[in-house]
């Protein structure tokens, strides 16, 4: 096993030997690494408290830059939605992992799972209701300020 991924387990075990749940993450450029998480819920009442989500954000904070383009990310577990789309906005490219998905809902972690089955449907069959409702009049549009 990789270097990198053996900390990123390493952080998974050490997570629940101290009543955390199993993910570690490790985020890696040019042959070292550049910043650690993990998922830290069990410390604070935050659901974005997830490893790869602390690891993007100590290294954006560290180099204070948005793009992570040319880092590479190894998680203890397959990456969950909210971590993914934090991945695909950070520009990351590359994501090792060793426990999928699967495995995490084997042990009771089924969650992710869930979300991505949902994520899959149209917005209508979701369990979360989306509801879009319109600027009114005279309201700026920021989309259209954005845009100018």
């Amino acid at each position: 096993m990789d270097v990198f991924m053996k900390r990123a387990v390493e952080l998974a075990v050490n997570n629940v030997k101290e009543g955390g749940q199993p993910f570690g993450a490790v985020l890696v450029k040019n042959g070292e690494i550049v910043a650690e998480g993990v998922n830290e819920l069990h410390l604070k009442h935050d659901v974005s408290g997830h490893a790869e989500l602390l690891a993007i954000r100590r290294a954006q904070e560290k180099h204070e830059i948005d793009n992570l383009q040319g880092y590479t990310l190894y998680a203890s577990g397959e990456p969950c939605p909210m971590c993914m789309t934090a991945i695909y906005f950070s520009g990351i490219e590359k994501v090792y992992y060793c426990a999928a998905v699967e495995e995490a809902k084997a042990v009771g972690l089924g969650k992710s799972a869930m979300i991505y089955e949902e994520l899959a449907l149209p917005k209508e069959q979701r369990n979360v209701e989306m509801i879009q409702m319109p600027l009114e009049d005279p309201m700026e549009n920021p989309m259209d300020m954005w845009k100018e």
